[in-house]
């Protein structure tokens, strides 16, 4: 199902109004976000004619399972994209963005609800330069760019739409019928900078080293001179 508004302050804000009363897996999109943001609260800008939406839908799954999706999008994405742009130029950014040409083309951010077990709701919320990137992004690691910046045809968000849900479905098929390592095997194909040196930036420390892999938890793997070091959450650079 698709629900589509033309201004909104949040996908993933409105996707959470709406999850009471829904009966089947929703995007939400939006043609303008008011107040979007992206991982750790940052803002998330989005010009006319970029993709801004949100999956809602009832995974069945543990939290631990639920927040391994955030590889699963990415590898629908980074399949959608493909479609229109050369897919030796994109590439995937541990933990959720894709670079096209090293530049941050997209990112994708999953929330939860529940409080038992199982998750009673899964937001995957998804932004894409489409057709701009934002005018007021300084000083970025990686600095953002287009689909059309690119080389890229003209998409629409609402083409796109179609293109990356039927990728989604598919990947989600997958994950259920083979477990996650086939996901995280294709997210390791699509890897920026597997096998090379990269840092990792904690709330604690700065670890440089060798990424090696991701695990069947989903964290990074770098090898550095004091050993293997296993990170649930940083930023990358390189």
């Amino acid at each position: 199902m698709c629900h589509h508004l033309t201004q909104v302050d949040s996908t993933m804000a409105e996707a959470v109004r709406i999850a009471p009363t829904l009966q089947a897996p929703t995007w939400v999109i939006a043609d303008i976000q008011t107040g979007a943001r992206g991982r750790r609260g940052r803002a998330w800008q989005s010009p006319p004619g970029n993709f801004a939406a949100t999956l809602i839908y009832r995974p069945n799954c543990t939290p631990q399972q639920a927040s391994l999706r955030s590889f699963m999008a990415a590898v629908a994405l980074f399949e959608a994209l493909a479609m229109y742009i050369d897919r030796t130029k994109l590439g995937l950014k541990w933990p959720n963005d894709v670079l096209l040409n090293g530049g941050k083309i997209a990112g994708i951010l999953l929330e939860t609800s529940g409080q038992g077990p199982y998750v009673d709701w899964l937001s995957v919320g998804i932004g894409v330069n489409l057709a701009a990137v934002p005018d007021d992004v300084r000083d970025a690691a990686f600095a953002p760019v287009s689909l059309r910046g690119e080389g890229g045809p003209e998409v629409t968000p609402g083409d796109f739409l179609v293109r990356l849900a039927n990728d989604y479905a598919t990947q989600e098929a997958k994950l259920w019928e083979f477990d996650f390592d086939i996901i995280r095997s294709d997210w390791l194909r699509h890897a920026a900078r597997l096998g090379e040196v990269i840092t990792a930036r904690t709330s604690r420390e700065e670890i440089t080293g060798t990424f090696d892999t991701i695990d069947t938890d989903g964290n990074l793997i770098l090898t550095t001179p004091e050993g293997r070091k296993v990170i649930p959450a940083a930023d990358i650079y390189f």
